[in-house]
């Protein structure tokens, strides 16, 4: 089997505007699943088509590439060449018609992403918002309930995928109870099974069909109080077998601070826990190198649901982008519109 057909269980960052030789060497002989991007690593429409295009040239295939392109505060590219989005909380609760507004905005997104060689974006997020949620997520959540978060995550996953680009769901199983902010500390949740059940882990149940999935740092105490979901058997037992999840599941960046050890040692005990693709986004070159030693390549049930989740991937429908953008800000608060 060759590597272009076979990558490895890896999504790596890169470290500038273009790629080092190192890199690039790196990558070929590597051949991550994917590659993910950051402000870093982003000047203009111009240089990012040239890079993504580099990329691809560098693993001889057509790699996922991926960025958080979610809005608000996190949003890799923004002005003045693209569009900066309000906090999605703030736009769920201000819009006359949030589910048909969070379609556009993905909609929206996924134009700008594609022209640029994006082919999968890190959202939606199905996280419920709590009073007490950390602020490193409150704002990026969709909601407050769990049916309102399904319905308008799907709007932004259909956004998206209408427009060829690939959706990712987090932090599955559920993000939102967390009190600290899993980049700097590992948070733990204490709510029983059965309040998970009925309401934080409820949206991504109803989002289960999706092909990609991100897990979530944080520990749930009353079902495994030993590790974070991420390197957790029984949590990603809970994630395939009781939300159903089937599709390709990656980790958070295993460079947050929430986990502890080496990085190789992270790696392998979310691997071993049952995450199919290791996600790494520092760039640090280093790391990579290591992780490609240690990272398998893809095969089995990982290989088929890798293969499932690109297959989802179809040719953008076309728009007009300016009616649909005149749409969107005939439905958002006039302080909540966006800027162009």
């Amino acid at each position: 089997m060759s590597a272009a057909s076979a990558p490895r269980a890896v999504i790596f960052g890169c470290a500038g505007h273009r790629l080092t030789p190192a890199e690039r060497r790196l990558y070929h002989a590597a051949q991550p699943w994917g590659v993910i991007l950051f402000s870093r690593n982003i000047e203009n429409p111009a240089q990012l088509a040239a890079l993504t295009a580099e990329l691809r040239d560098a693993t001889g295939r057509d790699l996922p590439i991926l960025i958080d392109q979610e809005g608000g505060r996190v949003q890799r590219m923004g002005p003045p060449h693209w569009r900066a989005w309000p906090p999605a909380l703030e736009q769920s609760l201000h819009t006359r018609d949030p589910e048909r507004a969070m379609y556009l905005r993905g909609r929206l997104i996924a134009a700008e992403l594609l022209r640029c060689g994006i082919t999968v974006n890190c959202a939606p997020l199905a996280d419920i918002a709590t009073p007490s949620t950390h602020a490193v997520l409150q704002n990026r959540c969709y909601g407050m309930d769990a049916a309102s978060v399904s319905t308008i995550a799907r709007a932004m996953s259909n956004g998206l995928m209408h427009g060829g680009v690939l959706p990712v769901l987090k932090h599955i199983p559920g993000h939102g109870r967390a009190t600290r902010d899993s980049h700097r500390e590992l948070p733990h949740v204490t709510a029983s099974r059965q309040t998970l059940e009925s309401s934080d882990f409820a949206p991504f149940r109803g989002l289960a069909d999706l092909p990609l999935a991100m897990t979530a740092h944080v520990v749930f105490s009353q079902i495994d109080p030993s590790a974070p979901a991420t390197q957790s058997h029984r949590m990603i037992r809970v994630i395939r077998d009781d939300i159903g999840f089937e599709g390709l599941l990656m980790t958070d960046d295993i460079s947050m601070e929430a986990l502890s050890g080496t990085v190789a040692r992270r790696a392998e005990l979310a691997l071993g826990a049952g995450c199919d693709v290791i996600l790494h986004c520092n760039g640090v070159f280093e790391e990579m190198e290591t992780l490609a030693e240690i990272c398998p390549v893809l095969e089995g049930g990982a290989q088929k649901r890798s293969e499932r989740a690109l297959a989802a991937r179809r040719d953008a429908l076309f728009i007009d982008e300016a009616t649909l953008l005149r749409e969107y800000q005939a439905l958002v608060d006039p302080g909540e519109a966006i800027t162009d």
